[in-house]
């Protein structure tokens, strides 16, 4: 394993420069530089000062975790298409029914719709990217176009319909889609 990457990354993490990290553990500076290129390596005591001094512990800076994934493409979208309904339901981003919200690509055909849902706890909101989509909630309806946003509470019944078709990104929070 190449520690001296890691220290750097953590020292650059807590905004320290080398030399800011060097007087906190009492070293040089051209040391601290020497160990992040992996030049030199710490004694176990020296070791143990880095890491408290860049406020993590040898459990945590060994611990392997992968890389948070965060830019998601098409190869990871996850689609059902409800031909009943006339709409194609992209989930954007894979398992975000696990997240606090869930953003998904909702595409209405022409006369297609969204199932009615139950009022629950919670909110949505949607971006109309081309078309246009008529918001029903309890007993009144609300149109956005292209460009459009809207928001709601889900504590009422509601629902999606478009005439003419409509695309739009569409967040609900928590996940119920």
């Amino acid at each position: 394993m190449e520690i001296g990457q890691k220290i750097k990354e953590l020292r650059i993490l807590k905004g320290l420069t080398q030399e800011e990290l060097a007087d906190r553990t009492e070293l040089t500076k051209g040391f601290i530089s020497q160990l992040e290129r992996d030049q030199t390596s710490p004694s176990m005591a020296t070791f143990f000062d880095i890491l408290q001094a860049l406020g993590t512990t040898p459990e945590a800076f060994f611990e392997k975790t992968e890389p948070e994934q965060v830019v998601f493409g098409k190869a990871d979208f996850f689609e059902k298409t409800d031909e009943e309904l006339k709409n194609t339901v992209q989930w954007i981003i894979p398992n975000a029914q696990k997240n606090e919200m869930e953003p998904i690509l909702l595409t209405l055909e022409a006369g297609g719709s969204t199932y009615p849902d139950t009022p629950h706890e919670g909110e949505e909101f949607g971006y109309v990217l081309a078309g246009n989509v008529t918001i029903h909630l309890g007993n009144r309806a609300y149109r956005a176009k292209k460009g459009d946003s809207f928001y709601y509470k889900s504590d009422k019944t509601h629902f999606m319909t478009s005439k003419t078709g409509a695309t739009l990104i569409y967040v609900s929070a928590p996940p119920s889609f």
